[in-house]
């Protein structure tokens, strides 16, 4: 997503404009599946997942946009509903839409784990909702109590030391998410449609069943799950501190603030690239054939 491929920037109208064009439009997409309510396309190499884009899309009866909109920002629900992530967390606020976080996921049995970290902003639009990211690195020095990032990165790089506050994982494969969003339409009285559209780079020559298992199995079941949430939400909401919405509520946000001096962009090609090709499918657990 970024400008130029170097600059970290945060995401303006005309980004959101052309993510919501892009989840709406069909030309150019082909279909892999479409059964009760869910669709899911590709776009890209067919035989490179490192650069094809996956777009699903599902009807959520009696979910309201606004209520999915929550489900998706809220980290304290999230272990609730999504049985693949390991960690997730906000690092930093930028402004009052947008951040940085840290998300780490469960890849399905043989595979390696993933995860990322990742600058997300987010826009309602009226009825409707978007919610963007993509891979950043966030680096900084070694900094003294009270002391500034600025001044840390600057010691830091006189002497040529840069270092990341988050890196790459011995355990986890790190991920690079070029472009992942939601749309989030409302459809009449209390419903909504809900677009989930993602270009990630796994860093890893993944074999072909991976890359048809996720339009078959792995994206359809995620999109049930949001679904599920969604239903679930307004009565876990309310035994969970339900006036604390900071993604609605900016004035709210704990964050410590960052800015975007402190990020650089995550290029895949500086991550260790895994060959995953001879894995067999063979191997999967009964929880990963789930649909």
């Amino acid at each position: 997503m970024s400008r130029a491929g170097e600059m970290v920037y945060i995401p303006d109208d005309s980004d959101f404009s052309s993510f919501r064009e892009q989840c709406e439009s069909l030309e150019g997409w082909h279909c892999h599946y479409n059964k009760a309510g869910i669709t899911v396309w590709s776009q890209g190499q067919e035989e490179s997942c490192a650069v094809q884009k996956i777009k699903t899309r599902i009807s959520c009866k009696d979910v309201p946009a606004e209520t999915l909109y929550d489900v998706l920002h809220d980290t304290g629900y999230r272990k609730k509903w999504d049985s693949h992530v390991i960690e997730t967390y906000d690092i930093g606020r930028l402004t009052a839409n947008a951040d940085v976080g840290y998300y780490s996921w469960k890849c399905p049995s043989p595979l390696k784990n993933r995860d990322f970290v990742t600058l997300r902003s987010w826009l309602p639009l009226g009825d409707d909702y978007i919610i963007l990211n993509y891979s950043v690195k966030h680096p900084v020095g070694a900094r003294g109590p009270g002391q500034p990032w600025a001044a840390a990165q600057a010691g830091s790089e006189a002497c040529g030391v840069f270092l990341q506050k988050f890196p790459p994982r011995k355990d986890f494969v790190r991920a690079v998410s070029l472009q992942t969003g939601y749309l989030i339409k409302a459809n009449g009285t209390g419903a909504c449609v809900l677009y989930y559209l993602t270009q990630v780079d796994p860093r890893g020559s993944l074999p072909k069943w991976v890359v048809n298992r996720v339009s078959q199995f792995v994206a359809p079941k995620a999109m049930k799950k949001i679904y599920k949430a969604g239903l679930k939400y307004p009565e876990w909401k309310r035994r969970h501190d339900p006036g604390y919405k900071p993604w609605v509520y900016p004035e709210q946000s704990t964050l410590p603030s960052l800015s975007l001096a402190e990020l650089s962009l995550q290029h895949a090609d500086s991550l260790e690239r895994i060959d995953e090709t001879g894995l067999t499918e063979d191997h999967l657990s009964t929880s990963d054939h789930e649909a």
